[in-house]
Order: C-alpha cells, then sequence, then structure tokens
C-alpha cells in the first residue's frame, strides 16, 4: 500500500530509472505470491496501476513482468470485483503499447509465460498457484492458444496421468472442455491441433476412462468423457479421424453406460451415435454386435433423457448392417432379441419413449420385416393399446407390401 502511494507520489520522469526494477520486483514469487489474502492482491493489484498510470509509455520494456502479476492476482482472486479491475488494467497496459486489446498482449507474451508455468508443471497439485495461473492463461488467451500448442500439450498430457493428484485432474479436465468448447478459437485457430490429437487421445483421454473405484475416479470419468464429447462437438474433427477415435475409444465408452452419473450416461449415449453414424460401412460386425446389448439396457434407465438418447444410438446402429442376404444374415438371432425388447419398451408409459422406440423398430423393419411381424402378432394384445403396434405393422405394409 505504501509503495503503491510512493509510486502514485512521483513524476513520470524521476520513476522512469526504477520502472524495471519495481516491476521485476512486483513479478517476484515471493511477492506476487506472498499471499492469497484479498487485500493483499488488492494493493499488489494497486502497485501496478499505479505504475502504469505514472510511467505510461515507459512501462514498454516491463510488459512482460507486469503480465505475469495480473495473471497471478486474476488467479488468485475469488472476487469478481478484483477480477474486472485487472482486467481494466490489463486493457490499460495494451493501450500504452498502442495495442487493441489483451489478446495482443497474450500474442506478444504467450510463449514467456507459458515458459514460465513450465518450469513447475511437473509438481503441480490442486492447491498450487500456478495451475490458476495457467487456467487464466488458457481461458483469456483465446486463439493465442493455438499458437502455443507446443506448451499447452505437454503440460496438460503431464497433469492429467492417472498418477497425479485427482483434484487438479477434475480442475484441468474442466478446463479443456471450455476451450474443446471452442475448438475453433482456442486451440485449433491455426488448424495445427490435429497434429497432437494421437496424444489427447492415447495418453490423456484413454488412461482417464479407465474404470478405478471410489467418487473422485468416478467424477474424473464424468469430466473426461464431457471433454471428449466437447472436442467431438466442436466439429473440428473429420469422419476419419472419429473413425480412429471410436477404434480406440468405443470399449471405454460402452463402459460408461453404467456410471451413476446420470450425465455421464447421456453424453455417452450420444458419443456412441456419433461413433456409430461416423462408421457406418467400416465397423467390424462382431465388435457392432457387442454394442447393441448394451444400449437396450439404457432404454430402462431412470433418466428419459438417456433412454431417448439410447433409442436414437440404436437407430445409428441399425443402419451399421447392410441389407443384403450376406450382411445382415449375420444378425438374425440377435435381431429377433432386439425385436423382443423394443416391443416391451413400446408399451411404456411416456408416449414420448414410445415414440423413441416405434423410430428404432421401423428403422430395424427393414432387415427382417416377415420375423417382426410375428413378434409384433404374438405381444400385440398384451400392450395396453394396439395404437403403436398397429402403426409398427402398417409401415412394415407400406414399405414391404408383405401383408
Amino acid at each position: 500500500m505504501v509503495l503503491a502511494a510512493v509510486i502514485r507520489g512521483c513524476s513520470r520522469q524521476s520513476l522512469k530509472p526504477h520502472l524495471n526494477n519495481l516491476a521485476s520486483y512486483l513479478s517476484q514469487t515471493q511477492i506476487c505470491q506472498g499471499s492469497e489474502d484479498s487485500h493483499y492482491m488488492e494493493q499488489l493489484l494497486c502497485c501496478v496501476q499505479a505504475l502504469l498510470q505514472v510511467g505510461q509509455e515507459d512501462c514498454k520494456e516491463s510488459s512482460l513482468q507486469l503480465m505475469e502479476v495480473l495473471v497471478t492476482v486474476m488467479a488468485v482472486s475469488g472476487a469478481a470485483g478484483l477480477r474486472e479491475k485487472v482486467q481494466e488494467t490489463m486493457n490499460l497496459l495494451a493501450l500504452i503499447q498502442k495495442w487493441d486489446g489483451t489478446l495482443d498482449l497474450y500474442q506478444q507474451h504467450m510463449d514467456h509465460l507459458m515458459e514460465w508455468l513450465t518450469s513447475s508443471h511437473q509438481d503441480w497439485s490442486c492447491h498450487s498457484v500456478e495451475l490458476r495461473q495457467f487456467e487464466v492463461v488458457v481461458t483469456q488467451s483465446g486463439p493465442v492458444l493455438g499458437k502455443a500448442l507446443n506448451y499447452f500439450i505437454p503440460i496438460i498430457k503431464t497433469c492429467l496421468q492417472t498418477t497425479k493428484d485427482p483434484q487438479m485432474r477434475l480442475t484441468l479436465f474442466t478446463i479443456l472442455s471450455q476451450v474443446f468448447l471452442e475448438a475453433n478459437s482456442t486451440v485449433n485457430s491455426q488448424q495445427q491441433f490435429h497434429g497432437h490429437l494421437e496424444t489427447v487421445i492415447k495418453d490423456i483421454l484413454v488412461p482417464n476412462l479407465q474404470w478405478h473405484a471410489g467418487r473422485t475416479a468416478a467424477a474424473i470419468r464424468t469430466t473426461a468423457i464431457s471433454c471428449l464429447w466437447a472436442l467431438i462437438h466442436s466439429e473440428i474433427l473429420s469422419s476419419k479421424q472419429i473413425i480412429e477415435i471410436q477404434e480406440l475409444l468405443m470399449p471405454q465408452i460402452i463402459n460408461t453406460l453404467e456410471e451413476d452419473s446420470k450425465m455421464t450416461r447421456l453424453m455417452s449415449c450420444r458419443i456412441i451415435n456419433i461413433f456409430l453414424k461416423a462408421c457406418t460401412d467400416t465397423i467390424d460386425p462382431d465388435k457392432l454386435i457387442k454394442i447393441y446389448p448394451e444400449l437396450l439396457k439404457r432404454l430402462d434407465d431412470t433418466s428419459n433423457k438417456v433412454r431417448i438418447a439410447a433409442t436414437s444410438s440404436l437407430i445409428s446402429w441399425l443402419k451399421c448392417i447392410k441389407n443384403d442376404d450376406d450382411g445382415k444374415s449375420f444378425f438374425k438371432g440377435n435381431m429377433q432379441y432386439l425385436y423382443k425388447e423394443l416391443l416391451v419398451h413400446l408399451d411404456d408409459p411416456d408416449s414420448t419413449v414410445q415414440d423413441a422406440v416405434l423410430g428404432v423398430l421401423k428403422e430395424g423393419s427393414i432387415l427382417f420385416p416377415d420375423l417382426l411381424v410375428e413378434e409384433i402378432e404374438a405381444v400385440k394384445y398384451k400392450h395396453r393399446s394396439l395404437v403403436y403396434c398397429e402403426q409398427l405393422l402398417q409401415h412394415i405394409q407400406s414399405t414391404r407390401g408383405i401383408l
């Protein structure tokens, strides 16, 4: 507080010889991380503001050091009001250098900021100030992040190893999900992310999706699934890349259909749906046949959203079966079982679920219409209403002319 007052009381000319020393001093770890008390951080911010207000353009040479202090204050401060003041101060730092805004500051200093953080990332935990500094740099730098992947990817790869602090991994997966949702304006702004995709899948997602006992492990799997969903949903992946990911991740995603978390089960159904749509002509029949029983189980889910998502995935699964004698004969026994189970759910108390199941049965009727008609006739009088069975029979008649 005294230092900030002294700086404000200086003339620009008298402050100029001391600017670099002051900025370097404030950016030292023992000073800018000297306390997490909000009053301390506020006075630290006042020192930077005073330097900028008095020093003006003379602060250009100290821009990196001042940026490090501002990132730290934003990282440590829990008060939204102080974060807004930090943002205003960054805007002022950009203005005196004739930049358009804070993104230009990150552009100017990104490599140095990442090197600054990389020096300690091997030892981070959920309590590390450096982790929060990393979050600020990654989430605030926007498209500049796409130019720093050679720093960013190794950091997250190291910190997301399964031996690392679980709470830290939860934080990092949340950060990853944020940037993946806006991938084209963050990690893929330079169209360079594809070169790191294999590392993200094999070294980060696959290990963290493995089943381990405990609530924390389950929470990590949920955040990892969220991260994968954000990546796929960002639409930066080609069909070929989705097929490659599917080959690596389908077994783990099928396992997550049994998670306690409703959100995990829902996202897993949606991811499987996208995988199946991308792999219509490429997926091995032996692997394909293992998928539908797991989706079928989700029709008994406690969440209707999950049940509806499962029906969508089943439609995509049916489209993967080639409608020729050689292609579909392999599936006949499984299709009969699928028909039987779906007809049970066609009598569901919820009409939304009934409509969704009817859609699956209509899609499935293309493969073995005669067999499906037999199954319908065997159960339709057990249903509370004949409406859905009659609709299905009419659909089969109109498409195949078999009745």
